[in-house]
């Protein structure tokens, strides 16, 4: 199914008031900072959290079986967050190695958080099965219309808040924000996905011609460690010629340090990713160029940050 402008600018309308406008700062001539870190539950994930279980609720689709979800942390936070603002329980699967911030944060929100696997993959095997068997529903990850449309609302509100801009850098994991942000501006800039190179879903969809499943690790796994892309943001890739940019671990590391002591910001290493693309001059804007970077989540263990 093909995610729309229309789609977007519908969840926009339909999730106001449910999520905040984040900041924008100009950090340098020509550099910008989205603060998507400043979003409820510290990541943009709400958006489409709640678009999807909004429309659900709309359709009668969403029961007192309530929802099951799959993620790394930052989805399972959000879905966790809405069903509970919509009054519906919430059963979210991690692995068990998801950072402990995430899972305390996801039993402070009154989910049922289980715990399963090394992988994102393994977790949303078990929130399948755990679908069939309850009948509740499944808010994905990354990789449904309700939720690109969702992630999409960013770069509705960039176009308001960013008088010009040239370049917007996101990070990747599954997809579904990149897609989003790609869908919402259309030709108005160009989009470009920055990932590790120990998770390059993007990359390799591009170099393969479609999804392929991968190996997924490094620093940034537990919010970029999707090991395939999502059809929706392979189809928007596609159609919105969005780029695709790998950084090394050394480069993730240092870029989020570099956002803690320059800027005051207390990242993820997924967050710090687009960020790393010009720190390590994967990325070289050209000298008018205006370049706007998506700072996209905050649940990290803050003492890490020296």
């Amino acid at each position: 199914m093909t995610v729309r402008i229309e789609d977007v600018q519908a969840a926009a309308e339909r999730i106001a008031g449910r999520v905040r406008r984040t900041p924008v700062i100009e950090v340098a001539p020509g550099l910008t900072f989205k603060l998507e870190l400043l979003q409820h539950t510290g990541s943009f994930k709400p958006r489409g959290a709640f678009n999807r279980l909004l429309l659900a609720k709309e359709a009668g689709r969403l029961t007192g079986q309530g929802i099951v979800a799959a993620s790394g942390g930052n989805a399972g936070l959000a879905a966790a967050y809405a069903a509970r603002e919509l009054g519906v329980p919430a059963r979210i699967f991690v692995p068990v190695n998801a950072p402990a911030p995430k899972v305390a944060k996801l039993r402070t929100l009154d989910a049922d958080v289980v715990q399963v696997g090394n992988q994102y993959a393994e977790a949303y095997e078990a929130a399948l099965i755990a679908r069939d068997e309850t009948d509740a529903l499944l808010v994905h990850a990354f990789d449904q219309p309700e939720i690109v449309a969702g992630q999409g609302t960013i770069g509705l509100e960039l176009l308001d808040q960013v008088a010009a801009f040239d370049t917007v850098l996101v990070a990747v994991g599954g997809g579904g924000l990149v897609a989003g942000i790609a869908t919402a501006l259309g030709t108005r800039a160009n989009v470009i996905g920055v990932e590790p190179a120990e998770a390059p879903d993007l990359h390799r969809a591009l170099r393969n011609g479609s999804p392929i499943d991968g190996p997924a690790g490094g620093v940034a796994a537990d919010s970029l460690g999707a090991r395939r892309l999502g059809n929706l943001a392979f189809e928007a890739a596609t159609t919105h010629s969005i780029g695709s940019l790998l950084v090394e671990e050394d480069a993730i590391i240092a870029a989020r340090r570099t956002l803690w002591h320059n800027h005051h910001l207390a990242v993820e290493h997924g967050a710090a990713t687009a960020f790393a693309a010009l720190t390590s001059a994967a990325y070289r804007p050209s000298p008018d160029e205006h370049v706007v970077v998506l700072i996209c989540g905050a649940n990290t263990d803050p003492t890490t940050l020296i």
